[in-house]
């Protein structure tokens, strides 16, 4: 990560503290005097959607300044609810929020595709900066496929692939796709991922759902791409349709994992496919086929490891008759031989919204049914919306319950290049009823803080963003450790100070 200067890292960190308070330390004892126990880890994550202005900006086209201000608020609130990852939509349908010579800009930005904020700024690094600034990571959340939404309201750019290779665009009911079985669409996509990954220091890539179309999109009609199959049988094919297209999808995302890591090889690469594979699968699951319906053989991908962690969408509560959530969640971390992550998608959004009027409790049960499950090891929550609308007082009880206390996303270590930061020079000195609290880095910057604080028998645990060098503590602390955690999640060698009186 590049430097920063500390005193805008001291003064954000302070207004952090003030934000979350001590529960940002943990609420309950999380070990007991001598050394302290493993830090949490969990994958704490919320989707925020561009397209049709779901989550941010929240309508096309406001003024730069309010557009700062939401994605500021967004973040702050993750910050407090204690989340460690956004996942923000970067290219809704084959344009960009963020300068691209590839695509042009999205409408949902500005309000007409093609059309620049103003005054200028870089929405997407922005982003990666505040989040950063957080102790968040920033996942780049792309759709591989989709060219134009129904919904759109502004004319295509001239830069648009609709019109610069009209031939990979397959046009039905509103909506444009990129026909997977054209070479060049994929290729386009790939080369949209690699800049992205090249030029901003994001932390993840995210792909959602969309391959080829929902039939609820086609309106009974068949996806148009007679041509591109027919192109691929005179070259001597000799897959039936529905193989082929599945094998146009796994030849995109296994080519997205190799360009991610051929790029930066400690960027993830994640998915979020429909939350079931085939109906009876396992037994008595009901529902969409996406293998037939969107030629998406997800559990090959899983299987494979073509990702670095995988999110089945389990938009389905606990108790539904033929989608319960934990026997969901159960087959797919079964399905995950190599050992990726296995963080379920939750709907958050449907909490008392119909047709799906979810309690409150809903959501947070499903998060400790994660919990319950060894395979499993955080959440992804759609979308930010409900979260900053508190809908259904959902913030609180998260911030109050299973959310309490900060935790460090999962450990990668296939990634490689792991760093094992140094113990750094930790002082602690008594000012009246508090503790401050002081760090200096023996070697590089880590990307976050970790930090143990011990008040007689019970460590208490929190995390600071990279940068910060000190905070200020309430309580009777009578021991202190802190130490660093790489971008892949490698633990550092702790430094410690005990307090006196």
């Amino acid at each position: 990560m590049p430097s920063r200067p500390l005193l805008r890292h001291a003064l954000f960190a302070a207004v952090l503290f003030v934000l979350t308070g001590c529960g940002s330390c943990g609420r309950a004892p999380l070990g007991s005097a001598g050394e302290p126990p493993a830090p949490p880890r969990e994958f704490r994550a919320a989707w925020v959607s561009t397209v049709g202005n779901i989550d941010w900006p929240s309508a096309p086209g406001l003024p730069v300044e309010r557009q700062l201000a939401e994605m500021r608020a967004i973040l702050d609130r993750a910050a407090a609810l204690n989340l460690n990852a956004i996942v923000l939509q970067v290219r809704p349908a084959c344009d960009a929020i963020y300068p691209s010579a590839i695509e042009p800009w999205s409408e949902y930005l500005t309000g007409r595709q093609g059309q620049a904020p103003s005054p200028a700024y870089d929405p997407l690094a922005t982003w990666v900066r505040e989040a950063h600034r957080r102790g968040i990571e920033l996942h780049a959340w792309f759709n591989p496929y989709r060219a134009r939404h129904m919904n759109a309201r502004s004319p295509d750019a001239p830069t648009h692939i609709t019109n610069t290779h009209p031939q990979i665009v397959r046009t039905f009911n509103k909506w444009a796709w990129l026909d997977p079985g054209e070479p060049l669409a994929r290729q386009h996509t790939l080369s949209v991922i690699a800049d992205v990954v090249r030029r901003y220091d994001v932390d993840g890539v995210h792909i959602d759902d969309y391959f080829y179309p929902y039939a609820s999109y086609l309106k009974g009609q068949p996806f148009p791409d007679s041509a591109s199959y027919q192109r691929y049988k005179s070259t001597g094919g000799t897959l039936a349709v529905a193989d082929w297209r599945r094998d146009n999808v796994n030849t995109m995302v296994r080519a997205i994992h190799q360009t991610v890591k051929s790029v930066k090889p400690h960027v993830k690469f994640g998915i979020s496919p429909f939350g079931i594979w085939r109906p009876n699968n396992p037994p008595g699951i009901a529902g969409l086929d996406q293998y037939e319906e969107l030629f998406a053989d997800a559990r090959l991908w899983l299987e494979k490891g073509w990702c670095d962690y995988f999110t089945p969408q389990l938009y389905w509560p606990l108790g539904a008759p033929k989608q319960p959530y934990a026997k969901l969640l159960r087959w797919w971390a079964s399905q995950n031989p190599t050992g990726k992550h296995v963080w379920p998608g939750n709907a958050v959004s449907d909490l008392k919204s119909p047709p799906q009027p979810w309690p409150t409790s809903e959501i947070v049960d499903q998060v400790r049914a994660t919990r319950a499950d060894g395979g499993a090891t955080g959440n992804v929550h759609f979308s930010m919306a409900a979260l900053m609308r508190a809908r259904a007082d959902i913030a609180a009880a998260l911030q109050n319950g299973p959310y309490a206390q900060r935790a460090l996303v999962p450990a990668s270590p296939w990634l490689g290049g792991a760093v094992t930061h140094p113990a750094p020079k930790v002082e602690a000195k008594r000012e009246g009823g508090a503790v401050m609290v002081t760090w200096q880095p023996a070697g590089a910057e880590p990307w976050v803080w970790g930090v143990w604080l011990r008040y007689g028998k019970e460590w208490r645990f929190a995390t600071y963003p990279s940068g910060t060098r000190g905070m200020r503590f309430e309580g009777a602390i009578e021991e202190v450790r802190v130490f660093g955690v790489d971008r892949i999640g490698t633990l550092g060698e702790s430094g410690g100070a005990g307090v006196g009186n």
